[in-house]
């Protein structure tokens, strides 16, 4: 395979995602000069690196450490949205998040991240901080589903709702 050919040369892609348009425009690191392969290996270090403390915040859950849960847990998943700046940039992140096809599952999204701190440090309660997670996890994916044509149709059509 000649070096510039296949999936790994993000540099010769000039077609963008609609809406979107990943590695283009305001990149949150743009002024270091990165490369898009570079800016995609930023994106995927942070979604990994988000998910590993995750996990680990998880695992200490049901050991009773809901202090360092709360803190592996929302900051894996502050890193994980940190590494779309790397594609997108924080601003239009933002400003991408509150349009009307997803405000309210941002919403939900960020009240469930406040409530899993309130559950782990005031109210100190495993299964609430569970019952915040799963809710966290849902709002999650209903706002990711937006940005897929037609996928939240085809959920609402599946469940019965739609």
């Amino acid at each position: 395979m000649a070096p510039n050919k296949g999936w790994m040369n993000l540099e010769g892609i000039t077609n963008t995602v609609p809406e979107t348009q990943f590695f283009e425009g305001d990149s949150a690191f743009k002024f270091l000069g990165l490369s898009r392969t570079a800016r995609l290996y930023g994106f995927v270090g942070c979604l990994i690196a988000g998910f590993v403390l995750s996990i680990l915040g998880s695992a200490l859950l049901f050991l009773g450490q809901f202090t360092i849960f709360a803190i592996l847990y929302v900051f894996g998943t502050i890193v994980a949205l940190i590494g779309t700046g790397f594609l997108i940039g924080f601003f239009k992140q933002l400003k991408m998040m509150f349009k009307p096809v997803r405000v309210v599952a941002t919403i939900v999204f960020f009240i469930s991240i406040g409530l899993v701190l309130v559950g782990a440090f005031v109210l100190e309660s495993g299964i609430l901080c569970l019952i915040f997670v799963f809710i966290e996890f849902l709002a999650y994916t209903w706002y990711t589903l937006s940005y897929i044509p037609y996928a939240r149709a085809a959920i609402l059509k599946t469940i019965g709702m739609g």
